[in-house]
């Protein structure tokens, strides 16, 4: 797509607009001649002007020709950041008006961009108008549809009834294990398969161990509440059991655990789960088990190279409970080999296994997975809005409701992924994480540390993203840690 700016350089929020409306399209900024049938021409406009702010988008393809105009009143520019903020807001209004032309059915989430689209909902339940009148907002400002508007407004009040619990301290850990079984075909995530990387697996162990030394010498020294625990990847139960219990058993060891009030374990493969890991597990505290299918369908984990049957699935959960561990689930709409009817079999049969969370995910079109690098054939967004239809439906027949969402870039359809919760059941790391209501310390390969500041301030470190990096890294780890000694928690 030809993109002009006139008047402002808002290119970010213009390319995300342009991304979540017109997926296959890519931003061109040339200013080499187009004739009318070349492509798709969007001219962004913006002005201050004595009363008004005012965004107006032309959108031209052809002899086609659409225009949007959104504004707000000068006086609510105070400031930098409110300033580029509904400078932005009103640049993707008039972005989405021009455009609804040029689309086949206007998208679920409207204008609305970003990752966490809670997190607007929560802004407003908390300025102090009442959920109804969110819903109304996220409607009309931001075009969502009733539904979606409906399910942030949810999540945005688990989230809030969290944030009402936390104090100034408090913090989670997460624990990155980047080894997998194998990679599948979905997948572009930070891991490398035990059968190509099973050398690394000791040296990233012991690397591990020694950043756990080092990152609770910060949490101690400064008196910070650990409140939940998730150890992830990868996946971590594809772990030797020695090594698995030397983490767990150093995490123990070195963090104060009397204020924990979740432990997860992301075991992820069933085929990866037997009852001496669990065991392990559960002895050092983990209460909180995820064990994710993706389908329930033997041809569709086929198709996306998945080693594992429906029946390994069964024989995980069976051990999770006897545990007595609370039980994550997750499914994916939108995989290669599934339909609607085979999707809606699938969150049938985990619904009869009762987890207390179930996570529906939306089929992220990732640049480096082998569907994409191979073209595989998956299902149309129609199809995949099916799938999602029926899992909002039984789910909340079924008595959960959605604590916590967010949206990637390159979803199927455009749609989100959600966790279902059962009440009193909600996973406080995910929304820790997601919703950024206090400082997430990441240890391990790929791990993303985000600093909460006391004003709300979001400030990253990036752990190593491989198991060779993690390992040969240790110096960059040093100064890590050195310079969370001198970070003001508080």
């Amino acid at each position: 797509m030809k993109l002009v700016l006139v008047g402002h350089s808002y290119k970010y929020a213009v390319e995300q607009i342009m991304l979540a409306l017109f997926p296959k399209e890519k931003p061109n900024y040339s200013s080499d001649a187009l004739t009318e049938s070349d492509e798709l021409i969007m001219t962004s406009r913006f002005q201050i002007g004595d009363k008004y702010a005012q965004a107006t988008t032309c959108m031209r393809c052809g002899d086609r020709v659409s225009h949007g105009i959104a504004r707000i009143k000068r006086d609510k520019l105070k400031g930098k950041i409110m300033t580029d903020r509904l400078s932005q807001r009103i640049i993707k209004q008039s972005f989405y008006r021009a455009a609804l032309v040029f689309l086949d059915t206007p998208p679920i989430w409207g204008s609305l961009t970003g990752i966490r689209p809670a997190s607007i909902a929560l802004e407003k339940i908390e300025s102090g108008i009442s959920k109804k009148s969110a819903i109304k907002e996220l409607t009309r400002l931001y075009y969502v549809s009733r539904e979606r508007a409906e399910m942030c407004v949810q999540a945005a009040a688990a989230s809030l009834a969290l944030k009402q619990e936390l104090a100034f301290g408090d913090i989670a850990l997460y624990i990155g294990i980047p080894f997998c079984p194998s990679r599948c075909a979905y997948c572009s995530f930070v891991s490398n398969s035990v059968e190509k990387s099973f050398d690394l697996i000791e040296p990233f162990v012991k690397t591990l161990l020694k950043e756990i030394d080092l990152a609770a010498k910060v949490v101690n020294d400064h008196g910070l509440r650990v409140i939940a625990i998730y150890i992830g990847g990868g996946t971590p139960t594809v772990l030797p059991p020695d090594y698995l219990e030397a983490i767990m058993a150093a995490l123990k060891s070195a963090f104060d655990i009397t204020s924990l009030r979740e432990y997860t374990l992301e075991a992820g493969r069933p085929d990866t789960i037997d009852d001496l890991k669990l065991r392990i597990a559960t002895r050092y505290g983990a209460d909180r088990v995820c064990v994710n299918p993706q389908s329930m369908s033997a041809e569709t984990l086929a198709a996306i190279g998945r080693n594992h049957s429906p029946e390994e699935t069964f024989n995980a959960v069976r051990l999770v409970r006897r545990f007595n561990a609370s039980l994550n689930m997750d499914v994916i709409a939108g995989l290669p080999g599934d339909t609607p009817e085979s999707f809606s079999r699938t969150l049938d049969t985990l619904l009869e296994l009762a987890p207390e969370n179930i996570t529906v995910h939306t089929l992220s079109l990732k640049k480096g997975s082998r569907i994409m690098l191979d073209g595989t054939a998956r299902p149309c967004g129609a199809d995949v809005s099916e799938m999602l239809g029926y899992a909002s439906r039984c789910l909340r027949g079924s008595g959960y409701e959605p604590y916590y969402l967010y949206k990637q870039k390159y979803t199927s359809g455009g749609f989100e992924n959600t966790g279902w919760s059962r009440p009193g059941h909600e996973g406080i790391y995910n929304i820790c994480m997601m919703e950024e209501l206090c400082t997430v310390l990441a240890l391990g390969g790929g791990g993303v540390t985000k600093l909460v500041s006391a004003n709300g301030n979001i400030e990253r470190i990036f752990n190593a993203k491989y198991p060779r990096e993690y390992i040969m890294q240790a110096d960059k780890m040093k100064m890590k840690y050195e310079r969370l000694m001198k970070y003001n928690f508080h």
